[in-house]
């Protein structure tokens, strides 16, 4: 069998490069996430419209945007932001929203079982090789009818860009995702109630390819595979990436499209 249907996503970077780009891009990552936020604030208006939570987690917290969002709409009460990359939670932290920030990985979750009555993760879960631990720490940690609320992408994702490296040298320049169908698959099969699972498209257009490739890095989110090619990309290997991603210009500029996955999943009562 498989890595891929045991959940595992294979040729991910190590944890430890993710933290470390992360960390470096803390200062950074707000100036240039509004597409980010887009995508946390649609997650939101997927959650159940009873829903209450005094225990809440932001899991993969970032910057803590969404943290304070959570607290003005639930309370601050006893939520917890939870990030991989230590310098962004030292940036969030001073900006309140969470009671509790604590440097944690999402495939061990440094809290106690049926503690939270809400799990919101926007955009970190791409980064998690076994998917399936996710969700059984998801529904290890919620309470009894708590939610899971992620988003997160899938295959598609950056589709333009690798198929213009694609053109240039076939080497690796562009992160790895999973297929939608695998997290349909492994929802399916977590023991959690899916209350509902779709995938959206956003596409985001640049006046040039540098445009885009300076978001990802503000981001902390440019290439960080195994397999990249290592030292300065030649001039001759950009020109031939910008000639490439012409071929994809549209009126609005160059496209960039984000394959979005929303998931709200429910513990049994």
């Amino acid at each position: 069998m498989t890595d891929l249907a045991h959940g595992l996503l294979p040729g991910l970077p190590d944890k430890r490069q993710v933290a470390a780009s992360f960390s470096r891009a803390a200062d950074s990552y707000d100036s240039v996430a509004g597409l980010q936020r887009a995508i946390g604030h649609e997650l939101l208006r997927r959650l159940p419209v009873d829903m209450a939570a005094n225990a809440w987690l932001d899991m993969g917290c970032g910057t803590g945007y969404f943290s304070r969002v959570l607290a003005q709409r639930f309370g601050a009460g006893e939520g917890a932001a939870v990030d991989i990359a230590e310098g962004m939670l030292k940036h969030a932290q001073p900006l309140a929203g969470a009671r509790y920030f604590i440097a944690g990985d999402a495939e061990a979750l440094p809290l106690r079982s049926n503690s939270r009555e809400l799990i919101f993760s926007s955009l970190a879960l791409q980064w998690c090789g076994d998917f399936a631990r996710v969700l059984a720490e998801a529904r290890r940690v919620l309470q009894p009818g708590g939610v899971l609320a992620f988003s997160s992408l899938c295959v598609g994702t950056l589709a333009e860009l690798r198929a213009s490296w694609q053109a240039v040298d076939g080497l690796v320049h562009v992160n790895q995702f999973r297929h939608f169908a695998d997290y349909q698959r492994l929802c399916a099969a977590s023991g959690l109630r899916v209350l509902s699972l779709d995938t959206q498209p956003q596409v985001l257009h640049y006046a040039d390819v540098r445009g885009l490739t300076g978001e990802l890095k503000a981001l902390g989110a440019h290439n960080l595979n195994p397999g990249r090619p290592g030292g300065l990309t030649g001039p001759a290997r950009v020109r031939g990436l910008l000639a490439a991603y012409e071929t994809f210009r549209q009126p609005q500029g160059l496209p960039a499209t984000y394959q979005v996955v929303y998931g709200v999943l429910q513990k049994a009562p």
